[in-house]
């Protein structure tokens, strides 16, 4: 037996010489007969206490000048090297507790880019604060409907009556063909007023705005003017407008940001161009109730918006011949044109911004779950580092020194995990705009992004810190060192609490993910009412496609790739205008419901594949059919008709417009708009004069590429000038789900980072907690307990916190998602078993995180297991 022996560096650096012969004098002596009395263990410890009780005041008193006090430099460089050394220590926990804070760290700095970029919308504009849409309120039934189409007119009622305006431009936004020598660009764009440029702050590249005695002129985007004439010069060169007006390059402007309601516009021609080319902006330059276009206005300093509102709000009811749909005009601010773009009965209720909030917690939330895991982890692995608290203190440390000590390791750690989280935005970022399709960059330059991120490091680091600073400080050094000093029964309720927090959110989250991705397969499911396989649409940008529609047809149909092509006003997909001078026997008087008006072709119905439920299509057979106008089942259920019986709609009189019609068919309702609404009443009607749209349905014998080959090489043969420019209806209306298909990506990601980091923390505290029980597993190993016994005796304690979690989330989730779903009138149920499947979900991932850690200890000999202890 051995007696014990102070180190000679430990003996050298903290006893003064004079005491050394003081300090060990007798002591090995006294060890040996304490060591017969009372055993070698206890002999032990009394040794090392009693010396420690002469190192404590030997430290504190020794002189200076014998041994220099270390500086505040030596001090901090002490704390991070030894900081250091327990990273490299403790790997796993090191490599859990900083890649769990750097993965929270990045989803919080995606989620804050895609925040920053929403709500920083058209903030550009440098009049941002003043700038307004024109948007009127309409009574087709018992609410208010919003509208932001406005009659020409109006513009000019603004312009020159109403002070409170300094700009005014009418805009209309539209598809055209720009052609120079053999090129050919399909391009979207505006055709506005001079004001318009003004108003919405044009960067000018080169060349200049136009004025409001140019007509044909042109701007042109810098992606258009390159892409159009390369590196050249392109003022005062020449473009053809859709195949019909020559118009002159006067200026390039700065493409509008990615977010920007304006992003689309690629070029800007006068308001007089269109005017002069488009026969409906001749027809209505006068009239009040033709509303088709936008007005944007910028109001003079000063002026408010609501009280300009108040001013405009009755100016078509004070003219003649008021409409029954009593319009009231508003002015829109752009502060609320990306975000609070819904109304409900003539009051805003807000919009995409329910997103904005919805994800900005969600993303506070995920770092509040890395934060957790990072406190529970240093929390539960500081209590190992209470002997050294005890030397530390047993040697001279205060206080305030450990707690300067624990302070500095959280912040290292946490520093590192802010350094990790930029390595993993910029990786995931690429991936990340794909999915919000966004154009968002790391906010390099921007100095309250890094006051932020640091600021929360600081933030993270010390409340990590906060419970091994002041709770392993206060430690009296004595217990410790004599191995009396036991974790309060209470000391593990804090991890518990937040572990079940943890839970909860995750429960949550995949129930709220699963909830929006039902949502979304449930309105694409729904019957559409035609059939879009195969079927493509070209717009006639170009005067050579109209008035060839037999011609066209036969061609088409003749080269064996297509099957039936028509013509109609507008996309199959698209509801662009309605009347409410519509009456039927039976109205109810002094009722203006709006019906939605579509003008097709023969061969209409054919080609799109419509499910005619009652009476007949339209036929050439039956030279009435000019006269002739099929309904769909909203509108039969508007006017009180029946699909068969004594009051069926086949035969019914219309009149519109001052026009007689006959119903002769009625087929199911059509999906033209928001897919999660209910279908609008609708008419169809023959009219050859107001079609701007081919329909062209492919034969499915050929492939898609062959086919189109063939349907282009007609098609230039009539339009030589134009690109043959085509859309996929079915892709057309998969892009009605953009939004909601988008927010359930972004909550799927999120919703799997979160069960992620909270799997991270659990891997960390089950590693924990196993290594605390090596001993007792062994011991239990000995007396016959099996590996299952052992791996439920672990995985019982996260399993009993996470049905407290699931008896807490579940309620939270469906409260919230009742709400969303609200929001849509077509909409999903909240079935029960969604709820049992996330819950289950959630069991077996926990049980599989927890479960490795619980077979790996319950596997290992019990002999090693207490030789180790």
């Amino acid at each position: 037996m051995k007696p014990p022996r102070i180190p000679d560096k430990l003996l050298t650096w903290l006893i003064a010489p004079h005491l050394r012969e003081e300090v060990l004098g007798d002591r090995h002596e006294r060890f040996f007969r304490q060591a017969e009395r009372l055993g070698e263990t206890r002999a032990r410890r009394r040794y090392w206490r009693d010396a420690l009780a002469y190192v404590r005041p030997a430290f504190i008193n020794r002189k200076s000048s014998a041994y220099p006090q270390p500086t505040n430099t030596d001090m901090i460089r002490n704390y991070f090297k030894v900081a250091f050394r327990n990273l490299v220590k403790n790997r796993v926990y090191s490599f859990i507790n900083i890649f769990g804070l750097a993965s929270g760290m990045a989803v919080a700095m995606l989620i804050g880019l895609w925040v920053y970029d929403e709500l920083s919308y058209d903030k550009h504009n440098k009049n941002y604060d003043r700038i307004g849409m024109l948007w009127q309120f309409v009574s087709f039934g018992p609410e208010k409907s919003p509208y932001d189409v406005m009659p020409i007119p109006l513009a000019a009622e603004l312009r020159n009556k109403y002070p409170d305006f300094e700009s005014v431009s009418l805009s209309v936004f539209r598809k055209a063909i720009l052609t120079t020598g053999d090129q050919k660009f399909a391009k979207t764009g505006s055709y506005v007023e001079p004001d318009y440029t003004g108003i919405f702050s044009l960067n000018m590249l080169a060349g200049s705005r136009f004025g409001s005695d140019d007509v044909n002129a042109v701007l042109l985007a810098k992606s258009v003017s390159e892409a159009i004439f390369g590196s050249a010069d392109p003022i005062n060169k020449l473009v053809k407008v859709d195949n019909k007006q020559s118009a002159k390059v006067v200026g390039v402007y700065e493409d509008f940001p990615s977010n920007s309601a304006f992003k689309d516009v690629f070029f800007l021609a006068p308001w007089k161009l269109f005017a002069a080319i488009d026969d409906g902006a001749k027809r209505d330059q006068n009239e009040w109730d033709s509303n088709s276009y936008q007005v944007y206005v910028q109001l003079k300093p000063g002026a408010d918006f609501d009280a300009v509102s108040a001013k405009i709000k009755d100016i078509r009811m004070k003219r003649d011949n008021p409409p029954r749909y009593k319009p009231e005009f508003f002015l829109h601010p752009m502060s609320k044109w990306h975000l609070y773009r819904d109304f409900k009965n003539g009051v805003n209720t807000g919009g995409i911004i329910v997103f904005v909030w919805l994800f900005g917690a969600i993303g506070i939330i995920v770092l509040l779950l890395a934060c957790i895991n990072f406190m529970n982890l240093s929390t539960a692995r500081s209590e190992k580092r209470a002997k050294e608290v005890g030397i530390r203190k047993a040697i001279g440390s205060v206080r305030a020194q450990l707690i300067y000590q624990f302070f500095s390791e959280s912040l290292l750690m946490a520093l590192l995990a802010f350094a990790l989280a930029f390595v993993f935005v910029q990786l995931t970022l690429p991936f990340f705009n794909q999915v919000s399709e966004k154009k968002m960059t790391i906010l390099w330059s921007n100095p309250w992004f890094w006051l932020a991120g640091l600021g929360f490091s600081l933030f993270t680091g010390l409340i990590a810190g906060s419970y091994p600073a002041l709770y392993l400080s206060s430690f009296q050094p004595v217990k410790v060192l004599k191995g009396t000093l036991r974790a309060n029964r209470f000391a593990t309720i804090p991890r518990k609490v937040l572990v079940s927090f943890q839970f909860t959110v995750s429960v949550t989250l995949m129930i709220g993910t699963i909830i929006v991705f039902r949502q979304i397969e449930h309105a694409k499911n729904r019957s559409v009412g035609y059939n879009r396989n195969g079927l493509i649409e070209i717009s006639m940008n170009t005067p050579e496609l109209y008035g060839h529609y037999g011609t066209l047809r036969d061609d088409l149909r003749a080269t064996g790739a297509v099957d039936e092509m028509s013509e109609s006003s507008g996309s199959v997909t698209v509801q662009y205008g309605g009347t409410t001078d519509f009456t039927w026997k039976g109205k109810t008087p002094n009722t203006s419901p709006l019906i939605m008006s579509n003008f097709v072709t023969h061969d209409y119905g054919k080609t799109v594949g419509w499910q005619v439920k009652e009476g007949r299509d339209f036929s050439r057979e039956f030279s009435t059919d000019s006269s002739a106008i099929i309904l769909n089942e909203a509108a039969v259920k508007l006017m009180g008709f029946k699909n068969s019986g004594r009051r069926t709609a086949i035969g019914q009189p219309i009149r519109r417009n001052g026009r007689d019609y006959t119903v002769i068919g009625v087929i199911r309702d059509m999906i033209k708009e928001d897919p999660f609404k209910p279908v609008n009443p609708s008419f169809f009607a023959l009219d050859y004069r107001s079609v701007n749209v081919i329909n062209i349905k492919l034969a499915s014998q050929l492939p898609v590429n062959e086919a189109l080959a063939k349907v282009e090489q007609v098609f230039r043969t009539y339009s030589p000038a134009a690109p043959f420019d085509y859309k996929f209806v079915d892709e057309t209306y998969a892009e009605k789900f953009g939004t909601e298909e988008r927010i359930g990506k972004l909550a799927g990601v999120f919703a799997s980072l979160a069960v992620l980091i909270s799997c991270l923390g659990l891997f960390g505290l089950a590693s924990f907690m196993a290594e605390q029980r090596t001993k007792e597993i062994g011991i239990r190993k000995v007396l016959g307990a099996s590996v299952f016994t052992i791996w439920g005796l672990l995985s019982k304690e996260f399993v009993v916190l996470l049905v407290i979690a699931f008896c807490l989330g579940a309620p939270v989730a469906y409260y919230v998602l009742s709400d969303w779903l609200q929001n849509y009138e077509y909409r999903t149920e909240l079935s029960w078993w969604i709820f049992a499947a996330s819950g289950l979900g959630a069991l077996v991932i926990t049980l599989l995180t927890v479960s490795f850690q619980s077979i790996r200890v319950a596997l290992v000999n019990p002999v090693k297991s207490l030789r180790s202890e």
